[in-house]
Formats: structure tokens, C-alpha cells, sequence
């Protein structure tokens, strides 16, 4: 059975390059569900996500390989992705908040444990020594005294375990919505697996879509 696994490329961005890519990645043996362009730098580099399919005879590595033939091209990461079937389940999610930007953190709250096949998700803003909810799915615990910590998570990424939370990996994802409101998307799997790099990145993505939507409310 193909597994299907999430490259993230910087390439030139230039007329060709992107074909390039995906000739090099085909020529290796990969087939290509999906590419995302995830930004356009001003000094001229592109950076990609690439959505492929290996079979079990072909190794991720080789697609390292394939992509460091090509000049100026170099791999941020590759890793399994577990999260979803393809990048497009992303944007049909996103629709259930952009729908409505008064409710967006609310709406992507909602969808999180689903796209993300995660156990809960939280919606926090940070007090003065804690951390207040906003917003949970309907099976997310009650915030103790370590979720504190929360208040200054910077990046997206993965967070340190909460022992009165047994065996519960942890990830989140800070946010400002454009009234200036501060927030972070929290996000717990009861005993693993651990959060993948595609996982957290595509986090980003959805966390910063949904701060720049929210309106009115926040």
C-alpha cells in the first residue's frame, strides 16, 4: 500500500522550476497528489509543499536526493503524512470558518480534531498568570495550573506534557486576530503519536487563515 508523505522545498522562483521539481520527484519514483505554494520570498525563492505518494519500495530519501540534484532547490523536511489524504482537505475544512469570520477561532476549533485526528482542541488567551478558554471541542479537559505555560508559546510546535494529563501529547500554535486580540490553539492526542512536522506547519496554515479572518467579535 502507497504511503503518502508531505515535502516542504525552497526552490527558485522562476519559470520552470516547479516542473523541474516535479519531474526530478517523479523520475524517482514518487507521484504527486498535491503541491501548495506556501510563500513567495522577495530575494526570488519560492517554498513549496508537496503532497506524494511513495510506494513501499521507495524510500523518502530519495526524494532529498532527487531534489538536491536541481540547482538552488534545497529541503526543509519529509516526513509522514498521517494528518489527511490530500491538501485540499484543508481548504474544504477552512470553509467552515471563513464562511463565518465572526466565528472563525470557534469554527476552527471544531474542525480541528477531525483534520487533525487529534483528541480535543482548545482556544486560549493568556491573563496576567494563567490562561483563560475561550473555546473547546466537547471533549477537551479542564485547564490546570501548568497550562500557564501556554502564555508564551511563540511558534508553533509541540508543548511539554501536563502531568495532571496522563500520557497526552501536546501541540499548539499562537495567534492575533486583526483587533489585536492574542490567542493559541491547543491541541492533545490521548497516548501519541507525536505531532509530525507536516502536522504542525499545516496548524500554522489554518491558525493564521483563521486569525486573519476573525472579525468583529474578538
Amino acid at each position: 500500500m502507497d504511503m503518502a508523505f508531505l515535502l516542504r522545498v525552497e526552490l527558485p522562483d522562476v519559470p520552470g522550476s516547479l516542473g523541474a521539481l516535479a519531474t526530478a520527484l517523479g523520475t524517482a519514483g514518487a507521484d504527486i497528489e498535491a503541491i501548495e505554494i506556501v510563500e513567495h520570498r522577495a530575494d526570488g525563492v519560492a517554498v513549496d509543499d508537496v503532497l506524494l505518494e511513495l510506494a513501499p519500495s521507495v524510500m523518502p530519501d530519495a526524494m532529498i536526493t532527487a531534489c538536491q540534484s536541481l540547482e538552488g532547490v534545497r529541503v526543509h523536511w519529509i516526513s509522514r503524512n498521517t494528518a489527511g489524504a490530500n491538501l485540499s482537505m484543508d481548504l474544504e475544512e477552512v470553509e467552515a470558518f471563513t464562511e463565518e469570520p465572526d466565528l472563525a477561532i470557534e469554527r476552527l476549533v471544531e474542525v480541528i480534531p477531525a483534520t487533525f485526528r487529534t483528541d480535543w482542541a482548545l482556544a486560549v488567551t493568556p491573563t496576567d498568570d494563567a490562561v483563560e478558554v475561550c473555546f473547546s471541542s466537547s471533549t477537551a479537559p479542564q485547564v490546570v495550573e501548568a497550562c500557564a505555560s501556554w502564555r508564551t508559546v511563540e511558534k508553533a510546535g509541540p508543548l511539554p506534557d501536563i502531568d495532571d494529563w496522563d500520557s497526552t501529547i501536546l501541540a499548539g500554535c499562537p495567534g492575533t486576530t486583526r483587533g489585536g486580540t492574542k490567542f493559541v490553539i491547543v491541541v492533545g492526542r490521548h497516548g501519541g503519536p507525536e505531532f509530525l512536522g507536516s502536522e504542525i506547519a499545516r496548524l500554522g496554515h489554518m491558525v493564521s487563515l483563521a486569525a486573519s479572518v476573525q472579525t468583529a467579535s474578538d
